[in-house]
């Protein structure tokens, strides 16, 4: 395993020249074919060889040794890279040469435009281990592109990543904060951190060894960022994974901190897994963890697992008896947990008094979303404004932007029919139910309508002022309509 311990500077010039040939999460999509990077199967390698990579130029070169790990000829390797960068990557301990072919010791992960180096996401690919080390620093995989995607972008002075494993969120936020800090436990993933601040230039960018909060003291920071061990696994087996029985050991411990350490007007974002048990809400939970502190959380659930599809997703074993036996292991801890689901989720915090929380659910983000995370707190401090009744009533209302309207019937039943509106365009594909007055509103918002004209219409129809705003209220709140003069 690469130690990540060379100075890479003098790598800068090979990765200029990665990016000049297309290597970019947009340019690997699309000479693989696909929507978005985090679909990439390793399996699916055959068919990327096959039928992507058939041109075999500098890009499909940088895709065989970064992404596939696979030896390139040193024919080949001229053709991706100068002398001068060759000697540089292998100085680094990024490249190593074995008879007349060379490998790369750690993948580099593209998101967006920011080059990534960490581990290989399939170790027993490389160097014939079929186990994961328990140092292993986590690859650049699906959850770290939705907090990635997720993140807010606003200019802060200062932000904080914990559990950094190879730096992925505090490079991408070192391009909107004065200065980063990324935190881990894992030595190795420290030194990665390090290493790809160095190779990218980041000179603001800090990487610390230590136990969450433990090495930034008392400081305060306008972004928090986290990618925690969120696993419920019975048995603590990989680092940058497992969470403990339960899932929450690191977790937990990073919301109980966060009173203690987020700036005023600063966000915290934690994508993670939550088991989920019956009759106990999720933000329930989240409030217990902050002790009593004035915060707005923001639960975005992304994708639900049964107990059983989890335990099955992760268990394994060599042989049928050891693959049934992790199997009971897995199950019997997430029913010792009582976890019916496990589920998977963005969550946001910010400082705010009253105090609130809200759940939504969206399809998972392919791209950058933070604006629209944004625009979800500021639609909710605006709903719960003791001032917006009156704004309502002295203005106009109009749709936030183009809707997709579904309602359903149930044909042969005497069920009552469902409406569904979208906001149209959106990265977050959410789905908000509409009860029938607030269907009947937002159709009369083909244009900006004065409220009082709304208020008189509806009272024409037989509804009540009170209802009407309190309709008009709800919309606010999903961001479906704003108040304008």
């Amino acid at each position: 395993m690469i130690a990540y311990t060379a100075d890479p500077a003098a790598g800068a010039a090979a990765m200029a020249r990665l990016a000049a040939a297309g290597y970019s999460e947009a340019g690997l999509c699309e000479r693989l074919g696909m929507e978005d990077l985090a679909d990439f199967q390793m399996k699916a390698l055959p068919i990327y060889r096959a039928e992507r990579l058939c041109a075999r130029d500098p890009l499909d070169l940088a895709i065989e040794l970064f992404m596939l790990e696979a030896e390139l000829p040193k024919a080949d390797l001229d053709r991706l890279f100068e002398p001068a960068d060759q000697a540089a990557l292998e100085r680094a301990g990024i490249l190593t040469r074995a008879g007349g072919s060379v490998r790369a010791e750690a993948s580099l992960y593209p998101v967006g435009r920011t080059l990534v180096f960490s581990d290989h996401a399939w170790p027993q690919l490389a160097g014939g281990r079929a186990d994961v080390p328990y140092d292993q620093v986590m690859y650049v995989g699906t959850d770290s592109r939705w907090l990635a995607r997720a993140t807010l972008r606003g200019p802060v002075a200062a932000a904080l990543d914990l559990c950094c494993g190879s730096g992925v969120q505090a490079m991408l936020a070192a391009s909107h904060a004065d200065r980063v800090s990324a935190v881990d436990l894992n030595p190795r993933a420290v030194r990665c951190t390090a290493f790809n601040a160095r190779i990218s230039g980041l000179a603001h960018l800090e990487a610390l060894q230590g136990d969450l909060y433990g090495p930034v003291g008392d400081r305060r920071f306008g972004l928090i960022t986290a990618n925690p061990p969120f696993v419920p696994a019975p048995a603590q087996e990989v680092g940058y994974r497992d969470g403990g029985p339960s899932g929450e050991e690191v977790q937990r411990r990073i919301v109980a901190g966060l009173p203690g350490h987020l700036a005023p007007g600063g966000t915290a974002q934690l994508v993670t897994e939550l088991g989920e048990r019956d009759g106990e809400p999720l933000e329930r939970r989240l409030r217990q963890w902050l002790d009593g502190a004035p915060m707005a959380i923001h639960v975005l659930r992304l994708r639900s697992h049964s107990a059983q599809t989890y335990a099955l997703g992760h268990a394994d074993g060599a042989d049928e008896a050891a693959l049934l036996d992790s199997v009971e292991r897995w199950a019997a801890n997430l029913r010792e947990q009582g976890y019916r689901r496990v589920v998977s989720v963005l969550l946001a915090f910010q400082w705010s008094d009253p105090a609130w929380s809200r759940v939504d659910q969206a399809q998972p983000p392919r791209r950058a979303a933070g604006a629209e995370l944004e625009a979800i707190f500021q639609a909710e401090r605006l709903a719960r404004d003791p001032g917006l009744e009156a704004r309502l009533r002295r203005g106009r209302v109009g749709r936030t932007g183009p809707l997709a309207l579904l309602d359903a019937s149930c044909l042969g039943a005497p069920a009552t029919p469902t409406a569904q509106a979208r906001l149209a365009g959106q990265a977050l594909a959410m789905d908000h139910p509409l009860e029938p007055l607030e269907r009947d509103l937002l159709g009369c918002l083909e244009q900006p309508t004065a409220t009082a004209a709304l208020l008189a219409a509806a009272a024409r129809a037989g509804a009540g002022e009170a209802a009407v705003l309190a309709a008009l209220t709800a919309l606010v709140r999903k961001g479906l309509i704003r108040p304008l003069a």
